[in-house]
């Protein structure tokens, strides 16, 4: 009879009585130990000579800078760069990134899609050539997604794609679209900063800034640099932060005070924290100000507390502490990320000029827009124009579509509907590293190297209050079959006869570093980042009250519940899915075994006759989600709280068949005259299953 280690282990726990009965119980316990000890998959130290490299973390939204420690010329761990405008500490996913390296779901080798439908693995030349084909055939019916916005890789995409004559390129959507389309429609050509290093009082609206929202570690360093202890003892702080949103998360948890509002106000809340200002003797110099008070006029207390369910008394704390703060700053974003709009972000700007810090130190910084480093390429707040969700509602499907470290198919609202646009696109590659939904719709998947792996760069992410450019060295030998999405692009346009002025990616950057950073590229390649204070100088802006008053009309909830999804960094990202060791920081009242927990009041939780525990079925009029109730008064009365991240039908056995996507209810509808979609205000009936 074969044994294997846990038929061991049974045959030891069943016959335990026995065998201590025996005189030989030790020798066997000690078998035992030195068997389960030893199998080939269990983690080895490494043997070698100690040495330390830095790079840019790729996988975390915070773009946190890394020390990585190598042994033996294998990374084994990942430490903070303190001093790095971006650092001052580590997030759970780039710590990740070490393990992610051997991840089961990561993609080894090219693979094509055969007629049988399933996978079949193609060399990198055959993968190449039935690349360049496609894409000749499909000419300027090709359609590019980028998921990575702080790289130079998209000047790559988009120079390509004007070489092919091709006009559709998007990002995923992200808070840096929203803002980027409000500066648009207020006639700002600058990118919004926020100098968090130098206020004294934040008032984020919506914006979860210690989880969601911007570079996060960078902002937890300010937080925590901002409110020192010294012992046991909390020292007098250099920073309050107020927080308004729909549920208690990290920030609010902080946040002195907390204002719960209903999920999808925060640009009604905006504008009556304008009104109150205004009636204090604030104002700012804009050709429709007047218009912009007319507006804000019927925002007064009694309606902004009826219709975002806003606290007036903390409202009125809060906005008096804005008019004493000597640094003060509001932020206005989503808790989840994206899908809010341009709107709230247009009336938070007018906050902001209300308090008279627009380029001022701690307040909001007018930052040059990044520039892209080829010829003919499209700039980043070029490509932001390009609204994605309402690009695949229109269904104008391209003949060729090219996606690079982008997960429409899970991370956009209503995956069904993406995944049936994307089937119905003749051609589909995944530049990817790991396997994950929108990658097993392709036809064509060619794996690229984790950020440890690879070559590549970081401009300035948004919620910076300075202009930051960083290189992201490779760290590490490849653990796969990998190149750079660059690279192959840059290639197969020479071999098209559409040569974009660049052989390699690595000279691209060594050009960009040089041309507009004003760098050594070594120096930038060594772990330092290049950093300008610059700010753009304009005669004005327009607060576009006509946009505000459509955009952010109230709106009837009915008898649904606010939707109110919201984000945590240890669950990952749509293009990673959870890291392995980050599955032991679930908590038991967020996911039991494959039910997920979704949250409400108790009041509201009685309203819908609903208790603790019970199995409940969310449903937006388009798709049902199932999980669990837990009754939780950190969330905003009539609403129900989702936490983004579970859901994953791909990628590997660490992040599949956990819980529900919430995505599969989110419901995009155009924001009246913005051009963008918005799907923060969707409302849900949750019902007993």
């Amino acid at each position: 009879m074969v044994l294997d280690r846990r038929g061991f282990m049974k045959f030891v726990a069943g016959a335990g009585l026995g065998v201590m009965a025996t005189p030989i119980p030790w020798k066997l316990l000690d078998d035992a130990a030195i068997w389960t000890q030893n199998w080939s998959w269990i983690p080895r130290n490494v043997k070698g000579e100690t040495s330390y490299t830095y790079a840019v973390s790729k996988m975390c939204p915070s773009c946190v800078p890394m020390k990585v420690r190598m042994v033996g010329g294998r990374p084994v761990r990942v430490l903070p760069v303190d001093g790095h405008p971006l650092g001052g500490g580590v997030s759970s996913i780039a710590v990740a990134e070490v393990q992610m390296m051997f991840s089961p779901g990561r993609v080894k080798r090219p693979l094509y899609r055969a007629a049988d439908g399933a996978f079949r693995e193609l060399s990198w030349a055959e993968a190449v050539t039935l690349l360049q084909q496609k894409l000749q055939a499909a000419g300027s019916s090709t359609a590019f997604i980028s998921g990575d916005e702080n790289g130079s890789t998209n000047d790559v995409l988009s120079a390509f794609a004007r070489a092919l004559g091709a006009g559709d390129i998007f990002l995923m959507p992200s808070e840096a679209q929203c803002a980027a389309r409000a500066a648009e429609l207020m006639g700002i050509p600058a990118q919004l900063g926020y100098d968090l290093e130098n206020s004294d009082y934040v008032l984020a609206i919506g914006a979860n800034l210690l989880e969601s929202w911007g570079p996060v570690i960078r902002n937890r360093r300010i937080f925590r640099d901002g409110r020192p202890v010294a012992g046991k003892k909390e020292l007098p702080a250099r920073l309050n932060i107020a927080y308004a949103g729909a549920v208690q998360n990290n920030t609010a948890a902080v946040a002195r005070p907390w204002l719960p509002v209903y999920p999808g106000t925060e640009g009604i809340l905006a504008l009556g924290i304008a009104n109150m200002l205004i009636a204090k003797g604030c104002s700012f110099d804009s050709p429709d100000f007047s218009e912009f008070k007319l507006l804000a006029a019927k925002y007064n207390p009694e309606v902004t507390a009826k219709e975002t369910g806003v606290d007036l008394k903390k409202l009125e704390a809060v906005v008096k502490a804005l008019m004493a703060a000597k640094a003060p700053l509001v932020i206005v974003g989503s808790e989840f990320s994206q899908g809010s709009g341009a709107a709230p972000v247009m009336a938070g700007f007018a906050l902001n000029a209300l308090l008279g810090n627009i380029n001022k130190s701690g307040g909001v910084c007018l930052l040059p827009r990044a520039e892209a480093g080829i010829d003919g390429a499209s700039a980043r707040d070029e490509i932001f124009k390009n609204d994605l969700t309402a690009w695949i509602a229109d269904r104008k499907t391209p003949q060729a579509l090219v996606l690079h470290e982008a997960n429409p198919a899970y991370a956009l609202p209503g995956p069904q509907a993406v995944a049936a646009f994307l089937k119905a696109v003749p051609f589909k590659v995944s530049f990817s590293t790991y396997m994950d939904e929108t990658a097993a719709l392709c036809d064509l998947v060619l794996p690229i190297g984790m950020g440890l792996e690879r070559i590549d760069d970081v401009n300035t992410p948004y919620g910076c209050g300075k202009t930051v450019y960083c290189i992201s060295a490779v760290a590490a030998d490849p653990r796969a079959d990998v190149h750079n999405t660059a690279n192959v692009i840059l290639h197969v346009a020479k071999e098209m006869g559409k040569d974009l002025g660049f052989e390699y990616y690595e000279d691209l950057l060594k050009t960009k570093a040089v041309r507009y950073e004003k760098c050594d590229f070594a120096v930038l390649a060594a772990g330092q980042a290049a950093v300008s204070e610059a700010r753009v100088e304009f005669s004005g802006f327009t607060a576009r009250a006509d946009v505000l008053a459509k955009a952010l009309s109230p709106k009837t909830r009915g008898n649904k519940l606010g939707l109110a999804p919201y984000a945590k960094l240890n669950l990952g990202t749509a293009k990673t899915g959870i890291p392995p060791y980050n599955t032991k920081t679930l908590r038991g009242t967020e996911l039991d075994g494959k039910d997920m927990y979704v949250m409400m009041n108790a009041k509201t939780a009685r309203k819908k006759g609903l208790s603790d525990g019970d199995m409940v079925v969310l449903d937006s009029g388009k798709q049902q989600i199932r999980a669990r109730l837990r009754v939780f008064e950190g969330v905003m009365m009539d609403t129900v709280a989702v936490c983004l991240g579970y859901g994953h039908t791909a990628l590997d056995e660490f992040s599949q068949n956990k819980g529900a996507n919430v995505m599969e209810l989110m419901v995009a509808v155009p924001e009246p005259q913005t051009g963008l979609n918005v799907w923060s205000g969707t409302g849900v009936t949750v019902s007993k299953a």
